[in-house]
């Protein structure tokens, strides 16, 4: 089975990647980290951070951008930006492309954007707001690339607790 794959480059805070964590956790979706981080992996910033459920999450680190691109040679990325010239909408999404989206403080350098400009996309918003919360872009985009691909391996009709559906 595929997976789709978030990466965080720099993440700053750590509720962010959290968030982002258990989403990830609840799709089936690997996360990636290139390091700096502006946080520790520890179990202390883990807890404070609602991590609890870290042990089941798929995740790799990456000293750096460099070294991200060489473990994840061919890779398919995606790059979320506000500075995109298309909407994240127009691109079809493979079942196993990496979705990256940049620290909150500055987003995904511009010289990298630049390298990729064909993979950059954007989530349209009012010309006044910088930008979304990471947590929420990252979720945005996420699904819309599981709807692109039939939620394939999800779940898709809930259940009640002590009902059942008619």
């Amino acid at each position: 089975m595929a997976k789709l794959n978030i990466v965080l480059h720099e993440p700053e805070i750590p509720a962010n990647t959290g968030n982002i964590g258990r989403t990830c956790v609840a799709t089936g979706t690997r996360l990636h980290l290139i390091e700096p981080l502006g946080f520790k992996l520890n179990e202390k910033a883990i807890r404070r951070a609602g991590m609890d459920y870290w042990k089941d999450l798929d995740v790799t680190t990456y000293l750096d951008y460099e070294d991200f691109l060489r473990k994840n040679p061919g890779a398919k990325i995606y790059y979320a930006t506000t500075k995109a010239p298309q909407t994240y909408t127009e691109v079809r999404f493979e079942e196993d492309c990496f979705l990256m989206f940049g620290k909150e403080s500055g987003g995904i350098p511009e010289e990298i954007l630049l390298e990729n400009q064909a993979q950059c996309i954007r989530i349209p918003m009012l010309e006044e707001i910088r930008s979304l919360n990471l947590s929420n872009a990252a979720a945005i985009v996420l699904y819309e690339a599981l709807r692109q691909n039939d939620f394939s391996h999800l779940e898709r009709q809930g259940r009640l607790t002590k009902y059942e559906w008619k």
